[in-house]
């Protein structure tokens, strides 16, 4: 559609483009038989040892098991409860939050909520559900508390969750009303995210609209 078209462009603009991901075969075997050896050990925890970055091992799952991803500094969660959220659309639900990004989550597992001064706004919007485009975008409170911290990437069964689909920007976004365990979690340290050094400084009160249009403008000169 031409709208996507539209779209997709004023996105390539403002916005950074998740990475093209390419995973040989023998990349692939590494994959499966390391998730399977995880399914049937008495830990959950990932020991992740593969020659490549962990983000190209959750594209991988993604792709080729039944799940969804959820990132937490909380190392420890055996069950996870519906909780009171706001949706990417501004509406108010209860429910667990998952996605089926293998970059995102990084950002929630790797960022110390009690260092958060203000809001944060970040997220992977796609015009067509094909190719996403990211931006994560900070206050200066919040960056000169030094948030980055290591956390934990949990692997969820995607049978639980709902796509919360938009009819014009989609948030790849997955929610779940019920009580959901985690299938099997993976270590993760803030220098493995992706676009860490993508991170925008924003005003705390601004509108959405000016983050969006100034985003990639303030990652590459630095200012607010």
């Amino acid at each position: 559609m031409i709208r996507d078209k539209i779209i997709q462009t004023l996105l390539t603009i403002l916005l950074y483009k998740a990475p093209s991901i390419h995973l040989s075969i023998e990349e692939q075997k590494l994959c499966k038989q390391l998730y399977e050896q995880t399914l049937i050990s008495s830990n959950n925890l990932i020991p992740y040892n593969l020659p490549f970055s962990k983000y190209k091992f959750l594209y991988y799952l993604v792709h080729n098991e039944s799940v969804l991803f959820h990132g937490s500094t909380n190392k420890n969660i055996h069950l996870f409860e519906p909780r009171d959220q706001t949706l990417s659309n501004g509406k108010m639900t209860t429910a667990i939050f998952a996605t089926a990004d293998p970059i995102w989550p990084f950002f929630y597992a790797t960022l110390n909520k009690s260092k958060i001064d203000g809001s944060i706004r970040n997220g992977s919007i796609s015009p067509d559900g094909k190719q996403w485009f990211h931006y994560y975008s900070l206050t200066r409170a919040t960056l000169a508390n030094k948030p980055w911290t290591s956390g934990t990437i949990y692997i969820l069964p995607k049978k639980a969750f709902t796509y919360k689909q938009s009819n014009s920007l989609q948030f790849n976004e997955w929610i779940s009303t019920k009580h959901v365990a985690p299938l099997a979690k993976l270590e993760i340290h803030p220098a493995e995210f992706y676009f860490l050094d993508k991170i925008a400084i924003h005003q705390a009160d601004e509108k959405m609209l000016k983050t969006w249009l100034l985003y990639k403008i303030r990652t590459i000169f630095k200012f607010k």
